[in-house]
């Protein structure tokens, strides 16, 4: 899971106890994307874990679990999810204020740390049963999952780190969970997807000849691509939350094409033109950004449409940068 364009990137899960109940502890679970470019987009993440024992939870705020599970066992007041492996996603935009709290309710979506640290956190509250009630007593959860949204992080065991501190809203006063947890989860490629997701090609002003993407760069055609004639046509896939690809048919049969066309190119500087196109039909790109090397990056003086920002993993070395959409 090393990723050489931002090799200290990783998501981390904070689970903060700010409470103790009767049977258990009220915490705050914040998950933060400390990576560079890699953003959570629609439709958002999808966070898993098993119990230790018996823990159910009662209630939550600013997310909710996928399924309730065998709660038959209780009278009166009713768990909200009883499962051994819950898993929890974060809720819609809209959501009444007195089911929100800070950094909750988007959908699920994150940004990535350099595109924004304010939206690059996403937290529910969540209250649990059935656990210890104090320090020594209270397990962390186990075998934690994040889909984002599909697979591609690994997540490690939990940590005891030194508690968080909270500040109050006029400043004046600090308090502190009783217990945090801290999980690490870190991407792999090959684990989202074992074939690329982009190609690159390339034209220039000075010859008419385009070298296009690679013939079966992503994949080949194997009948289930949309010809562009028909595109108008294509039915809309079951189920709002599908991530299975619609591709257009090509000849290299990526998700994304990144065109990088030479406009001029003098002694004293050169300029070009980047284009990406979409050819999934059923994804929109809405919070794109795109990792470009290249080794005259250090001298960049303009730059148009775009927004970016250089990336720098490794002290005195330069020529890697992100850009993203305008906004």
């Amino acid at each position: 899971a090393y990723d050489a364009l931002d090799p200290t990137g990783n998501i981390t899960i904070k689970w903060d106890i700010i409470s103790w109940t009767a049977d258990g502890y009220v915490a705050v679970v914040s998950i933060f994307n400390f990576q560079q470019y890699r953003h959570i987009q629609a439709p958002g993440w999808q966070l898993g874990w098993s119990w230790y024992k018996k823990e159910v939870i009662w209630s939550m705020v600013g997310a909710q679990a996928t399924e309730q599970g065998d709660c038959s066992k209780f009278k009166g007041n009713i768990p909200h999810c009883c499962k051994k492996t819950p898993t929890v996603v974060d809720l819609l935009p809209g959501t009444p204020y007195n089911q929100q709290i800070s950094n909750c309710c988007r959908g699920g979506v994150i940004s990535s740390w350099a595109q924004d640290p304010a939206t690059a956190v996403s937290s529910f509250q969540i209250s649990v049963g059935q656990s210890g009630t104090t320090n020594t007593t209270v397990r962390a959860p186990r075998n934690v999952t994040l889909k984002a949204p599909g697979p591609g992080y690994t997540c490690g065991p939990a940590k005891v780190v030194p508690p968080t501190k909270f500040i109050s809203n006029d400043k004046r006063r600090k308090t502190q969970a009783m217990l945090t947890w801290n999980m690490t989860c870190t991407y792999s490629q090959f684990l989202a997807q074992k074939t690329p997701t982009c190609c690159v090609s390339l034209s220039a002003f000075y010859n008419k000849t385009i070298v296009p993407c690679p013939t079966c760069s992503c994949g080949c055609q194997n009948g289930t691509c949309v010809d562009p004639k028909i595109a108008s046509v294509v039915p809309a896939l079951s189920g709002k939350n599908n991530l299975q690809p619609l591709l257009q048919c090509t000849q290299h049969m990526c998700p994304i094409r990144v065109h990088w066309h030479v406009k001029t190119n003098y002694k004293e500087y050169w300029r070009v033109k980047v284009t990406i196109t979409n050819f999934n039909y059923n994804m929109n790109y809405s919070q794109w950004n795109l990792v470009v090397q290249h080794p005259n990056f250090d001298n960049i003086t303009q730059l148009f449409s775009f927004n970016y920002k250089p990336l720098s993993p490794y002290s005195g070395i330069n020529g890697r940068m992100k850009l993203h959409e305008d906004t």
